[in-house]
Formats: structure tokens, C-alpha cells, sequence
């Protein structure tokens, strides 16, 4: 095949996921190329078991077909060293993939299989691995005590939601002395979109605009459920991600991004000094802290004080930034900022 082919299939695959309906018009205007000669692309890919079609002419549409699908269910006193079920049932469908990928998957997995043997008190656990010829899912589930149960009930927390915004912050484990809580914070950060399912929670990052997502569901999910998704297009490296949470090119994780949204309940307002309090816990384990203020419509008076007045006085080697903020978030962080330099 020419290099011109490998192109234009390429685009096509990195598009129409996002794009099922017009990624034949997007591909015209990108090469310039009549839409009958994009056609016989799209007929080919067809044709070949790479896309499947829908529709008439006028509303077709394309959905991509996984090339794999593989789970195991393994019985976890059984399979006790994370790198070798890597090594014996993952790693020899990813072999083909792009080595960055190989790698952040290799890390995601090897992690979260880890928190199963060492956290979840899980029987079992099945595995699955699923490879679309531009995207690939990883996912990990046992039947234990649940994740941020688990965590809640260690930390003394307040409830399941509590926990979710303390896992965000990185440097979290209820076993302090064989793991350093880092390994989910970075997973999360290193795959395009990462989910934990347990209880009736999902908490899901982003990588796109670096979003955070939490979902209440009615039905209770027993145990926890990890999935890892990446594009295999994409160009991210495991010390690309590594570097990018630590200080002037370190080696240490002393910069985190707290999602200030998690420190409500529901549909409520940061208002209080207590809410406050809550997103500060930990914090003082970090060199630099980004509060994102995404989802985050207004903030009260006493909130703002005690985070960028209050906690900025007491740490001043604690460097605080804000993100993601509204006209009216931002005013009244700069009101009491302005307060502490008068001070």
C-alpha cells in the first residue's frame, strides 16, 4: 500500500469515531480529493471488517469494529504477580501497538491489578481487553469491598464521595508502608479517559481539557470496576505524565490538580470554610497545588478566604493556582487575595 493510502485510512480511523456521519466530507476537504475517490476508501474499510456502515447515502453513517476481544477470569490467590499476567495474557496482543502504548498500558494494568491483590479482598477477578484499530479499553474488575467504601472506612471519611476527592488528589493509600498512593492518580492520568465504578458511584477523568465527571447510578455496583481507554494515535508517553506532576523537570510528584467541584454534595455551593477545609486535607504532602474550578458556578466569601487567604498565609511555601474559573469565581478569589496582601 502507498503512503498516500496509509494517510487517508489513518484519518479516516482517527475521525469517525468522533465523526461517524461526516468523516467521508472532513476527508474530501483535509486531501482535496473528489468525495467518490474518499468513497472507495470507505468501501474498502468496509469491505475489509474495519467499519461497518448504516443508512442511505445521505445519512450514512460509520461505526468502528473492534479487531480483538479477549477477557479472563482469574482467580486472584492464583495470580498473585501483576507483571506476569501482564506478560502471559496482555502483552502478547499489544506487541504490534505503537511502544508508548505498550507502555501506558503496561503501567495502567500492573497498577490497578495490584490494588486488587494488595486492597480489594477480592476472590476474583476478570479482566478484558478490547483493541479497535484506533483505540484500545482495559478493563478490570473484582467482586471485593469496593473501592471508596474502602477508603472511606480507613480514612474515617464522611461517606464514598469524600473519598473520591481525596483519591483525586494523589498520595492516597490505606497501606502506607508497601504503596505510595500514586499509582491510580497517574494511571488515571495517562490513559484518555479513566473510570472506577463501585457502589452506586462513577468517577471518571478526561484527558481531553483535563475533566473530571461524577455520576450517581441507582443500582449498586458490588466491588470495583476499572476501565483504561487511550487512542492508539495518541503521542503521550508514561514520563511525559510523570514529569508533567512534578516541579522544574524533578523526579518527585509534588504538584497536583484538585477538582474543587467534588467538594460539594450534589447541586450545593462552596460556601463554607468547612468545604474549604476539606478540599485543603493533604495538600500540605504537595509543592504546588492547582484548584480547577470547572462545573464550578460560584464560590462564597468564606470558602475563598480560607483557601487563598487563610491556608496561603499559614503554607507559604505551598504554592496555591487556580484554573478553569467564571468572572464571578474568579472575583471573589481575587477579593480576598487582595485582603492577604493588605494584610
Amino acid at each position: 500500500m502507498s503512503q498516500k493510502f496509509d494517510d487517508i485510512t489513518n484519518f479516516i480511523l482517527r475521525h469517525v469515531r468522533e465523526y461517524p456521519s461526516e468523516v467521508t466530507r472532513m476527508a474530501v476537504d483535509h486531501f482535496g480529493i473528489s468525495r467518490q475517490a474518499v468513497n472507495r476508501y470507505m468501501k474498502y474499510l468496509v469491505k475489509e471488517g474495519v467499519l461497518s456502515e448504516s443508512g442511505n447515502t445521505r445519512s450514512r453513517k460509520y461505526t468502528i469494529n473492534p479487531i480483538l476481544n479477549e477477557y479472563w477470569d482469574l482467580n486472584v490467590k492464583e495470580n498473585q504477580e501483576e507483571d506476569r499476567v501482564w506478560r502471559n495474557l496482555l502483552k502478547p496482543y499489544t506487541t504490534n501497538l505503537p511502544k508508548n502504548i505498550q507502555e501506558i498500558c503496561q503501567y495502567g494494568f500492573t497498577e490497578i491489578y495490584n490494588n486488587v491483590i494488595d486492597h480489594s479482598e477480592s476472590q476474583t477477578a476478570v479482566i478484558s481487553l478490547t483493541i479497535y484499530p484506533d483505540w484500545i479499553r482495559i478493563t478490570v474488575k473484582d467482586n471485593g469491598v469496593g473501592i471508596f467504601n474502602k477508603i472511606q472506612s480507613h480514612f474515617n471519611l464522611d461517606d464514598p464521595m469524600h473519598a473520591i476527592l481525596e483519591l483525586s488528589k494523589g498520595k492516597l493509600s490505606t497501606d502506607p508502608g508497601r504503596h505510595s498512593g500514586e499509582g491510580i492518580f497517574f494511571t488515571s492520568r495517562m490513559f484518555d479517559t479513566f473510570s472506577i465504578v463501585s457502589s452506586h458511584l462513577i468517577f471518571c477523568h478526561s484527558k481531553e481539557g483535563g475533566m473530571d465527571a461524577l455520576f450517581e447510578e441507582k443500582e449498586f455496583s458490588a466491588g470495583t470496576t476499572v476501565v483504561m481507554e487511550t487512542s492508539l494515535f495518541s503521542s503521550a508517553t508514561t514520563e511525559e505524565i510523570f514529569n508533567e506532576y512534578s516541579i522544574n523537570g524533578g523526579f518527585g510528584f509534588d504538584r497536583t490538580v484538585i477538582p474543587v467541584f467534588l467538594g460539594g454534595y450534589g447541586d450545593e455551593n462552596l460556601v463554607s470554610r468547612s468545604q474549604a477545609r476539606r478540599l485543603l486535607a493533604r495538600i500540605n504532602r504537595f509543592k504546588l497545588i492547582v484548584f480547577d474550578f470547572n462545573k464550578v458556578e460560584m464560590i462564597g466569601q468564606a470558602f475563598a478566604d480560607e483557601i487563598f487567604r487563610v491556608y496561603a498565609n499559614e503554607n507559604p511555601a505551598i504554592k496555591l493556582m487556580y484554573v478553569n474559573v467564571n468572572k464571578k469565581v474568579e472575583g471573589m478569589i481575587k477579593r480576598v487575595i487582595d485582603a492577604r496582601i493588605g494584610d
